[in-house]
């Protein structure tokens, strides 16, 4: 009987998982690497599906309460000449009249957090270092005993390693690397978003907390990093470099890009998979089918995702073969046309239509419990 969860990853699709199966009766453990919970970050999307989760929640009041409060936005070329501006409507989020959320990371996992803490056992400043059946060695605490272990740490998840093999089995990079850093509000943008295109880099930048404080999302295209993707110093030095000449504000950019203590880097890429499942080990949200922030869904796979997942265990009655593969009958699909908008239009956004598609291509009650 499958009865105790250990999960790795403490972002949205963690303890999104650990609440619903709390709330099937399961004993759940949320090892996460950080030392607390992670801040920093861009806004993200909450779209379709996803919206139900919260609601069914009860997060979905509060997360509306926390939604950015965006005017507009203007295009600008290379050279800082605007192209383009809209009011209503944001290249991040969508168009203002949508029933759609978008808030910051951080709001959204502290939120989840603390819905779960006071029943899920947090364990910070550790990860999972081998899985052997049902024993589980630590990176710094003693091995323990999980009835199933759930890979909920991203992209370049640990647990898929652990279970799966490297990365580069899985791993598809859309040809663009992406950073991410907080600074003070020295534009003095007013709930509006400023997004740059050059040949071979650009960026978005956008006022949060009330205007007082700068998300910047910077963008360069390249096929591959000569150099480790952990090296902060180097990734800074080829931003610079693939940014410089760029007009507008760019310059005080990089410079507050060098003195950011929050500054995040990754490849845009994607995690494709025969299946999410090994053993008593499975993947959900970006460790087993990161969309990419390219396609604007990755939050809301994570939390359906966890739904599915928590809802098809219980059903499987503590057979957790059964209810993997049911969790991936039901996802698959989801996955495949939410994945599929950060490819069909390389370099735009997806149409409004293909994306209207794809975030409501699920439902949250299987036919099972339909017809019961």
């Amino acid at each position: 009987m499958t009865k105790n969860v250990l999960i790795s990853g403490a972002s949205v699709a963690g303890p999104a998982l650990a609440y619903w199966l709390r709330r099937r009766g399961f004993e759940v453990t949320v090892v996460e690497r950080a030392p607390a919970l992670r801040t920093g970050g861009q806004a993200i999307d909450v779209r379709g599906v996803a919206l139900d989760v919260l609601d069914r929640m009860g997060l979905l009041e509060r997360a509306r309460e926390l939604r950015t409060t965006m005017r507009g936005m203007q295009m600008l070329d290379g050279q800082g000449n605007e192209v383009m501006r809209s009011t209503e409507m944001a290249l991040s989020s969508g168009r203002f009249d949508s029933g759609d959320i978008e808030l910051l990371r951080e709001d959204l996992t502290s939120l989840l957090y603390e819905l779960t803490r006071d029943d899920v056992e947090y364990v910070f400043g550790d990860t999972i270092t081998g899985i052997d059946g049902t024993e589980v060695t630590f990176e710094n605490g003693p091995p323990r005993r999980f009835d199933v272990v759930v890979g909920a740490d991203g992209l370049h998840s640990g647990v898929r390693a652990l279970a799966f093999g490297p990365e580069s089995q899985f791993l598809r990079h859309l040809g663009t690397y992406l950073a991410v850093f907080s600074t003070e509000n020295f534009l003095g943008l007013d709930n509006w978003q400023v997004w740059l295109h050059g040949e071979e880099a650009g960026y978005a930048v956008y006022p949060v907390r009330d205007n007082s404080e700068l998300r910047v999302t910077l963008g360069v295209h390249a096929d591959s990093l000569p150099h480790d993707r952990r090296d902060n110093d180097a990734h800074r030095r080829m931003l610079a470099a693939k940014l410089d000449g760029l007009g507008w504000e760019t310059p005080k950019l990089v410079e507050a890009m060098w003195e950011a203590e929050d500054f995040y880097f990754d490849a845009m890429a994607q995690i494709h998979m025969d299946t999410w499942s090994s053993g008593r080990v499975t993947l959900v949200g970006d460790a087993g089918y990161c969309a990419s922030p390219l396609s604007g869904q990755g939050t809301s796979l994570a939390l359906v995702g966890a739904y599915v997942l928590a809802e098809e265990l219980e059903r499987a009655d503590g057979q957790h073969a059964e209810g993997f593969a049911a969790y991936e009958a039901r996802m698959r699909p989801f996955a495949r046309l939410n994945q599929a908008l950060a490819t069909e239009n390389p370099g735009q956004p997806a149409s409004e239509e293909s994306l209207e598609r794809a975030k409501t291509a699920i439902s949250l009650d299987s036919q099972e419990k339909v017809s019961r």
